[in-house]
């Protein structure tokens, strides 16, 4: 790797991190690979304790690298990159890029709807619905914890959704339900992870992640979901395009 500029504007941490995520870049590190500790990249580009510690810090964060404890820092896996250009599936998509999607229900009952799930799902006051609570993993590592809700109207048998992770759960309600999925409308913010979902998703509390809320229609505009999940920031991207 070249060495840094000590007398340039850019912070030497930023420089530090440019030349780690090239040599990611360039495959001289690959997925699993331990990086140098932090002793080793200041004797190798003449920085502080600090500088190093900050970098690697950074690029914790950004996803790009994780640590285990006692052994060292590692290069992470690819994040699962999603357009939000139009309507997608989690799981077709997995499929496509070459991943293996895996749902594990966590939760399947009746229950009383939040103020918040019911006005999502346009409901009375007492009318219940149905959570589904799982685990959405790809090649059997967890990216994503989610809760759909789903009006009692719109599932005949609840039995039947055991069946998702089998097939997705939109083409579930097509097969069994002759309900079309057409669109939906999906708000996303920042959160941290709480204990109860690192343990789910194996990963620290207090991580990134993405609160991702969604709200599906069928062919008709009546709402048949609404799921709110946590996605893995260190995992899963997502983007848009501007014209």
């Amino acid at each position: 790797m070249e060495p840094l500029q000590h007398d340039s504007l850019i912070p030497l941490y930023h420089q530090l991190m440019e030349r780690l995520k090239e040599s990611i870049e360039k495959r001289y590190w690959t997925p699993g690979d331990k990086i140098p500790s932090e002793n080793q990249l200041m004797d190798q580009f003449g920085v502080s304790r600090n500088t190093a510690k900050k970098a690697i810090e950074e690029l914790v964060q950004e996803g790009i690298l994780y640590r285990i404890q006692g052994k060292g820092t590692f290069v992470a896996k690819p994040k699962f990159q999603q357009s939000l250009m139009g309507f997608y599936s989690f799981s077709k998509v997995l499929k496509e890029k070459g991943l293996n999607p895996k749902d594990i229900i966590l939760k399947l009952e009746e229950v009383k709807p939040t103020a918040k799930v019911r006005e999502a799902l346009q409901l009375g006051e007492d009318e219940d619905v149905i959570e589904m609570k799982r685990l959405r993993c790809a090649n059997d590592e967890p990216y994503i914890l989610e809760s759909s809700f789903i009006p009692k109207n719109v599932v005949s048998d609840m039995e039947k959704l055991k069946k998702v992770g089998e097939i997705s759960l939109y083409d579930l309600f097509a097969q069994e339900f002759n309900i079309i999925v057409t669109r939906a409308k999906e708000a996303f913010e920042p959160v941290l992870i709480r204990p109860e979902e690192s343990e789910y998703l194996q990963t620290e509390n207090g991580r990134p992640a993405l609160l991702l809320e969604r709200t599906a229609y069928d062919t008709n505009g009546v709402i048949v979901e609404f799921c709110i999940s946590i996605v893995r920031g260190d995992r899963c991207r997502f983007y848009t395009e501007l014209t």
